[in-house]
């Protein structure tokens, strides 16, 4: 196998190998240590359905706010009746999918390089889609008076938070879009692209070590208060403006074993994103109060207030734009082509969607065999 193109995990191993400063805990989030949410879940109440418990993994990350809001208000309690939620946080995409392996956690919220990379690793045994959650919160944020216009990136040095996850592959193909060349595995071409950890990217952009980030909410919107300026919105260059950045994931032994908890958590997820479609302010709120109760910190408002604006909370899991991250990671190098037929099991969404009166959605003929 050529060095230059290897496994989406291999390519995380290598990051995760690498010195804090050049990036590796963050697949899209914050932090490395799992946490036990126990005690913040509220009582169960209601009949139990095939299972006493399910345990729920997420990130505490605006991207995440599906699972934040539907915690907060209660609402995918509501949908479990008895079946008492058992939540663990992650800050990495590859610890989350270790966690579901292990059987640590039965249904995930996560971004999609590492649902790719896990589906691919256990040769498609291991998990499947079930559900969409967010569309959206991803910039690229550059220092104004280094970087002007977009051709200006050449020759910069721009911040992706590890190498072969899903931002780092996102800039990776605009740069070869732009007919520019870099190495995907070391960052070095007409534009370094420095593997930074999304917590220390603020100090690196201050210090000057990098002129800009391509980088999820809320990271953009901390540079922008740091004095940077958003140059491009990921959104723009994707049809309809919508690409995933954050989907529900389920283990298959829990799948087969308790389809009604997973439908359970499906609708709750459904209902969870039409009432923040309904209620965004108060919505906004609910999210920060429970990334406070997670992390003893909450946003403030010049950070909070733009990073909400640009995340879609939807359900359709927007497949075909997996399909295309995965094959943006092939051709920057970073995956030998992927069979991801079966990924997709979307049977609990769509029997909720066409309950609620609501089209389908759809698997883009990647659904399970």
């Amino acid at each position: 196998m050529p060095a230059t193109r290897t496994t989406l995990r291999r390519g995380i191993a290598v990051a995760a190998a690498l010195p804090l400063l050049i990036g590796a805990l963050a697949s899209c989030g914050y932090g490395s240590d799992a946490k036990k949410d126990d005690k913040t879940a509220p009582a169960a109440k209601g009949e139990k359905l095939s299972s006493d418990t399910v345990k729920l993994g997420y990130f505490p990350n605006l991207t995440h706010a599906t699972a934040l809001v539907g915690e907060q208000e209660g609402i995918l309690q509501k949908e479990l009746g008895g079946t008492q939620i058992k939540s663990t946080t992650f800050n990495a995409g590859p610890s989350e999918i270790e966690a579901l392996n292990a059987g640590a956690i039965d249904i995930g919220f996560i971004g999609p390089s590492p649902a790719i990379n896990g589906f691919t690793k256990s040769k498609g045994r291991n998990l499947r889609i079930v559900a969409g959650s967010a569309s959206g919160g991803v910039k690229l944020v550059v220092n104004p008076e280094k970087i002007k216009t977009l051709d200006d990136l050449k020759g910069k040095k721009i911040a992706t938070p590890q190498l072969g996850n899903t931002q780092d592959v996102a800039f990776l193909n605009w740069i070869a879009e732009k007919g520019w060349k870099t190495d995907a595995q070391s960052g070095k071409g007409d534009v370094s692209v420095v593997r930074t950890d999304n917590k220390i990217t603020p100090d690196a952009y201050k210090s000057g070590s990098v002129d800009g980030a391509w980088v999820p909410e809320p990271t953009a919107s901390r540079l922008v208060a740091q004095g940077a300026k958003v140059l491009l919105d990921e959104a723009t260059i994707w049809p309809d403006k919508k690409f995933v950045i954050t989907h529900i994931i389920v283990s298959q032994k829990f799948l087969k074993e308790h389809p009604d908890v997973v439908e359970a958590v499906v609708r709750g997820s459904v209902k969870t994103n039409a009432w923040i479609t309904a209620n965004p302010d108060r919505a906004k709120a609910s999210a920060n109060a429970k990334l406070k109760a997670l992390t003893g910190k909450e946003l403030p408002a010049q950070i909070l207030d733009p990073a909400w604006a640009s995340i879609r909370f939807l359900d359709d899991p927007l497949a075909s734009t997996l399909q295309a991250q995965a094959d943006h990671a092939v051709k920057a190098g970073l995956l030998e082509q992927p069979d991801l037929k079966g990924i997709y099991d979307l049977t609990a969404l769509n029997k909720v969607l066409k309950a609620d009166g609501k089209p389908a959605a759809s698997d883009a003929g990647l659904g399970a065999r």
